[in-house]
């Protein structure tokens, strides 16, 4: 499957961004969610969401200010960013999983979309 993701860019603290990413195939079949990657360190985990909307997840860092959805009549899943701060500035990777859930290491994550940067300026 091919993630086509976007909505990244240059926001200053304490602003919002909302990012989406739309897979080739039915995103009912997928869960899916967000990785991160800030220079000069690894790719972490940021949210999720998996075959039921019951199943969302999220990093202890972005949790209460960031919200994972999606909508299956557009096929697309969101990433709505509050409250950004500067340590939220990253490249930030779509991911999609044939599992229930989405694994929460990048090592077991089925696929992946290109990424896109967010920038958060103090």
């Amino acid at each position: 499957v091919q993630l086509q993701a976007s909505g990244g860019g240059l926001v200053q603290a304490g602003g919002s961004l909302r990012l989406s990413c739309t897979p080739s195939g039915h995103i009912s079949t997928y869960s899916m969610g967000w990785f991160r990657q800030a220079p000069g360190k690894e790719r972490s985990f940021v949210a999720s969401i998996g075959w039921s909307d019951r199943m969302r997840y999220y990093a202890d860092s972005v949790k209460d200010r960031f919200t994972i959805s999606k909508d299956i009549g557009q096929n697309t899943m969101y990433l709505q960013m509050y409250g950004l701060k500067p340590e939220d500035t990253a490249v930030y990777y779509c991911a999609a999983d044939r599992a229930v859930t989405l694994p929460p290491s990048d090592l077991e994550v089925d696929y992946w979309g290109q990424g896109t940067q967010v920038t958060v300026s103090s």
